[in-house]
């Protein structure tokens, strides 16, 4: 695993020999930063990755060269005619309407037949007429002019051929441009979406995805959700509403039909980084929540969510990896996500949002995405590693959050030696603020694990750091039997442990 991400704030300092299996944890540093804040208001804001979101006004088009250099860009010209000799033979002249007095225009064009002329064109700062940015636009302007030397000086090149104006009587009274699809036909009508198609998933996913907004003192955050069921369950990430119970903000969820309606947190878990959020609100289309389980590599999936407070946006890719071990977190604390890795776009404000199979079925929930090193502060996009908790993780936790308002996730009442850098996982062997390295009557004590013992894999499969195996078990129900492979001294066997349940 690579070095972690810093996502907490200074005072939020973690004992890192804690670990939650032993049933209080104490996060270490996540690797990941949650893509899910997007800071609309103005003074301080929440701890936390933020991503600013501003609009640009599109200029309305200006004419464009290209340079014998390969520069191009819009903007007034500046002319540089080569030098010329005693030497060089008579040529004719270049007659182009606007550059009267011009050395050019008047007796200094360059020979008919000659190679190309440079002509840079220089960005102009300024404000047009009306306001908008950029250079002048009347009539004649130097804009204009750079475009209609270009022409000029490329058809002299060629053999000495005419540029003129078109005039009004020149024009077709009907442009007759070629069409397609229904206007071809005389028709107006959008065509159904092909069976299968990325269009005809969004249209009947989109429908069930919202956005959502929470208020509070120190700013707002967004994030993305989709309905659970149809009288106004809706599931989203923790971390998207946690400004709720921590600073009691308010949250405003906006269905699909532009419609805002006031959100009622029914349950959250830090643990899984989960929510749910209640409407007022019956007849929505809830999604289906898929099976996660039968996943493969190489499926193609398509995200929808809010990225940066834009409703509605779909992205596509595959799914590139699974049981990708990560671990992200907030101020309340740390989730462990055994994830389903995507190529498809996620950034800031995709978080809650569905990952779907081709089918439109859920089989993740978009939570976080991969950061490069100096992007610690949540400035960055989306590279092409983004990260969804498992549709069947989201589905048990749902359920209970429902049910009964909080959500438990599996321990073996251990705790991890996280200085240790040997193979495997290894219990510590010392108590942590009174915390015992193994847990009396917990399910390692009852399996014969003892402090110093390592765990060298679960089920067959090869752990060597901490987290993965906190994340290996936390994606198991409380109940489940695992095997460990534990080496005590130079002595190694197999043990079958039973996991304890631990409130979230």
């Amino acid at each position: 695993m690579t070095d972690p991400v810093p996502d907490v704030g200074p005072d939020e300092a973690r004992d890192d020999r804690r670990d939650p299996l032993a049933g209080q944890p104490t996060p270490p540093t996540p690797l990941f930063a949650a893509p899910h804040v997007l800071r609309r208001a103005t003074g301080p804001t929440p701890t936390g990755p933020t991503t600013p979101s501003a609009s640009t006004p599109t200029p309305a088009p200006i004419p464009t060269g290209t340079t014998a250099d390969g520069l191009t860009g819009p903007g007034r010209a500046a002319l540089q005619p080569p030098a010329r000799t005693p030497d060089d033979p008579p040529s004719g002249r270049a007659s182009v309407a606007g550059l009267a007095g011009h050395p050019w225009a008047e007796g200094g064009a360059p020979p008919l037949g000659a190679g190309p002329v440079t002509v840079r064109l220089v960005r102009e700062r300024g404000r047009r007429r009306g306001g908008r940015p950029g250079g002048d636009r009347r009539r004649g302007g130097a804009g204009r002019t750079a475009a209609l030397v270009a022409l000029a000086l490329v058809a002299g090149a060629g053999g000495g051929a005419a540029v003129t104006r078109w005039l009004p009587e020149d024009r077709p009274a009907d442009a007759a441009l070629p069409v397609a699809g229904a206007a071809a036909a005389g028709g107006t009508t959008t065509p159904a979406p092909v069976a299968g198609s990325v269009a005809a998933i969004a249209a009947d996913v989109l429908p069930s995805v919202v956005s959502l907004e929470v208020r509070t003192a120190s700013g707002a955050a967004t994030g993305s959700g989709f309905v659970l069921r149809a009288d106004g369950y809706v599931l989203t990430n923790n971390h998207v509403v946690a400004g709720a119970l921590d600073e009691a903000g308010a949250i405003t969820v906006l269905l699909a039909d532009g419609s805002e309606v006031a959100g009622t947190l029914v349950g959250a878990t830090a643990d899984y980084d989960l929510a749910v959020v209640r409407v007022e609100r019956e007849g929505l289309t809830p999604l289906v929540l898929g099976d996660s389980d039968v996943v493969q590599v190489g499926d193609p999936v398509v995200a929808v969510g809010a990225p940066l407070g834009l409703e509605g946006t779909v992205t596509t890719g595959i799914v590139s990896a699974l049981d990708r071990p990560v671990t992200a977190g907030e101020q309340r604390g740390t989730a462990f996500i055994n994830a389903i890795q995507t190529d498809a776009a996620i950034n800031p404000g995709n978080s809650g949002g569905p990952l779907v199979d081709a089918a439109g079925a859920v089989i993740g929930i978009n939570s976080a995405i991969a950061q490069t090193a100096g992007s610690a502060t949540g400035g960055a996009g989306s590279i092409g590693l983004g990260f969804a908790i498992p549709s069947n993780q989201a589905r048990r936790t749902a359920e209970q959050l429902i049910e009964t308002g909080r959500a438990t996730y599996p321990v073996i009442g251990a705790l991890l030696d996280r200085t240790w850098t040997g193979e495997g996982v290894r219990i510590a062997d010392e108590p942590d603020e009174g915390t015992a390295p193994v847990t009396p009557g917990g399910a390692a004590d009852t399996a014969g694990i003892r402090a110093g013992d390592v765990i060298l894999a679960v089920d067959g499969r090869p752990v060597t750091e901490p987290d993965e195996l906190v994340v290996d078990l936390r994606s198991r129900t409380p109940g489940e039997a695992v095997t460990l492979r534990v080496r005590t001294g130079e002595d190694e066997r197999d043990v079958r442990v039973v996991l304890q349940e631990s409130a979230g």
